[in-house]
């Protein structure tokens, strides 16, 4: 904090202590992010300092151009920043001047002019076979009650079997799974309509979930409940996924998007075509299916590099 003091007039190191205090009381980001906020922060005015021959100043922020956030980005990527690192630096530096320009002290425009560092795309992270096996079962739930264990697996295997998001399974009526049902209605991103098939270990996941939820299951009223009744949030079943994560030694890309990548994954692997499992997930373009194509690729030369005499 000491370098910083030098580096930045104490005026503007005030105004970005309360930005940073915001950012940990109203919207409660992660200690993680704000620590990067932070070194961000500190970076850039580091940078400044050099760039512009003296200690930072609210004043210099004020005729701060694109220009001169280019140089910075420019400057981190010579340190051997990558585009994501840049691109949240960026994101920190816009967020701060947002802030400012609230109070009536800077214009944030010079930021929001400066384009973000194209981010390059990152291959899902798929469970194996297995793993996705004993992470939907219902006795691998790490409950007390048993309906909340049959719970976690009804969504669970929804995700898997279905290749669902957890928002349309949380969003599910039980009116949309009626007897003897072989597939299911989803409605999506965009409010658009997919069918799904509905797997007998779906329904029967379901079905035991069903039979041991204490409350009345209303027609018109969420499916899956809380322990309280209410209908159940995206949260409880993200913890519980982190439990399960640390009972089944999986690693921390193993949540409850993965359980759909799986899916999809899976599927690929066993000679599903991309037309199809585009239409299964409900993605409007199949440019965004076609990612899968890769993770098939990675999943291919593992093994071969495992198995090969001479890889």
């Amino acid at each position: 904090m000491n370098q910083l003091l030098i580096i930045a007039d104490p005026a503007l190191m005030a105004e970005r202590q309360s930005w940073l205090d915001g950012l940990a009381e109203e919207r409660r980001l992660s200690r993680h992010t704000l620590d990067a906020y932070e070194r961000d922060t500190r970076q850039f005015f580091a940078f400044l300092t050099g760039h512009l021959a003296g200690p930072t100043t609210l004043k210099d922020i004020q005729a701060l151009r694109p220009a001169d956030f280019r140089a910075f980005l420019s400057a981190r990527r010579r340190d051997g920043a990558g585009a994501r690192s840049l691109g949240r630096n960026l994101a920190g530096l816009r967020s701060l001047l947002r802030y400012l320009e609230k109070k009536g002290l800077v214009n944030a425009a010079g930021a929001s002019a400066v384009r973000s560092p194209k981010q390059p795309k990152s291959l899902p992270k798929p469970l194996s076979d297995s793993q996705a096996i004993n992470v939907v079962s219902n006795e691998a739930q790490l409950h007390d009650e048993p309906w909340i264990a049959a719970r976690d697996a009804a969504v669970l295997t929804l995700l898997y079997g279905c290749g669902l998001r957890i928002s349309e399974a949380l969003d599910l009526l039980p009116t949309d799974l009626r007897p003897g049902a072989t597939s299911l209605r989803i409605t999506g991103k965009g409010e658009k309509t997919r069918i799904v098939p509905l797997l007998p270990i779906v329904v029967e996941a379901i079905e035991t979930y069903r039979k041991l939820c204490p409350y009345h299951l209303d027609p018109i009223s969420p499916l899956f409940r809380g322990a309280r009744g209410g209908k159940l949030q995206a949260g409880i079943i993200q913890r519980g996924m982190q439990k399960l994560r640390s009972a089944f030694n999986l690693p921390d890309t193993a949540t409850p998007h993965a359980l759909r990548h799986s899916f999809a994954t899976h599927l690929l692997a066993g000679g599903g075509d991309l037309r199809t499992i585009q239409e299964l997930l409900g993605h409007a373009s199949l440019s965004t299916t076609q990612v899968y194509t890769g993770v098939d690729a990675s999943r291919l030369l593992e093994v071969y590099d495992r198995a090969h005499p001479r890889a």
